[in-house]
């Protein structure tokens, strides 16, 4: 129950479209949803709601009927995210939170998405001809 009250990372167990939530306001779940606690939250929610995550991982995780996904447990153990430094973790929360607040406020976030998939580009650095191929694939 202690990890309900600290920021974490809540994602649905089955969905189509891969939302990562990141937490700070002490939300609770029921059995339809994980939540993942610890170090650089902030790095690993900005990581899983993006373009390489998806083009990556997509296919390690089960197809059900109608398009969805299975995203439990078992299939995020091998999941390889670099540590990111403090200053990282803070720009990627930042941006994360900002894209957040606006899709409750129904604002455009594109821009920011496409920031947020730059700097993940960036961390992991990948050539021009890697982004090339992973945005014609995700959208």
């Amino acid at each position: 129950m202690d990890d309900f009250s600290k920021p974490k990372l809540i994602y649905p167990n089955m969905t189509k479209y891969l939302p990562f939530y990141f937490d700070e306001e002490q939300y609770l779940t029921n059995q339809k949803a994980f939540i993942v606690t610890g170090e650089s939250i902030g790095t690993l929610t900005a990581f899983c709601n993006s373009k390489l995550f998806k083009f990556v991982y997509l296919d390690n995780f089960p197809e059900l009927q109608g398009g969805t996904r299975e995203l439990s447990k078992v299939f995020f153990e091998k999941l390889f995210v670099k540590k990111a430094s403090i200053s990282d973790e803070l720009e990627y929360l930042k941006l994360i939170k900002e894209i957040q607040k606006c899709k409750l406020l129904n604002k455009e976030t594109t821009f920011l998405e496409r920031k947020l998939n730059e700097k993940i580009f960036d961390f992991y650095k990948l050539t021009y001809d890697e982004i090339l191929a992973i945005n014609q694939v995700i959208d």
